[in-house]
């Protein structure tokens, strides 16, 4: 409840500075046409408003993929903790280990991630269906949107690709800034 609130917050501090923007532009634009010109100091001072608002959006994005991660983890978590599979989560990890690729069936890349709070989980990334991550390597940061099943190493982590007949969520991986599905 508290992080809801929080969002809450931060939506309603985000509209009310959107809309003194918007504002300010109207009562400029009523200046202007009334023949008088933004002075450079009115300009500056709008033009820095703006940077302030995109910073604070982007200050609240952060920190809301942050939490959204931390959470990702929590939830992976309590799956392993419950023996809990077919869970859909979402989450960040540090390459800890490149394992060869499964050639048995459908293709998958493999490779175990280390999550922010030490669990370690298999991904299991189709390759038939989506694009191998290349030069991945350990130490790299992937970001995750898929199945979690459970085992007893800590699970796997699998369907992070699109489903090619649309019955399954799609999945995907975010490597290098590039999204996998």
């Amino acid at each position: 409840m508290a992080g809801k609130k929080k969002s809450i917050n931060a939506g309603v501090i985000v509209a009310i500075i959107v809309a003194i923007v918007l504002g300010t532009n109207i009562f400029s634009r009523d200046q202007n046409h009334s023949g008088s010109a933004p002075t450079t100091a009115e300009q500056n001072s709008h033009h820095q408003l703006q940077d302030q608002i995109v910073a604070g959006d982007k200050q609240q994005f952060e920190q809301n993929q942050s939490s959204s991660l931390l959470a990702g983890d929590a939830k992976i978590q309590q799956a392993f903790l419950d023996r809990r599979s077919d869970v859909q989560v979402e989450g960040v990890g540090v390459v800890k280990t490149v394992l060869a690729d499964d050639q048995q069936g459908s293709r998958h890349q493999r490779f175990i991630l280390e999550l922010g709070n030490g669990m370690t989980v298999l991904v299991a990334h189709n390759i038939d269906l989506s694009p191998r991550l290349e030069k991945l390597s350990k130490g790299d940061t992937v970001q995750f949107f898929g199945e979690y099943e459970y085992n007893t190493q800590g699970g796997v982590i699998h369907w992070t690709h699109r489903d090619p007949q649309g019955r399954h969520i799609d999945g995907w991986l975010k490597y290098k800034g590039n999204i996998y599905q």
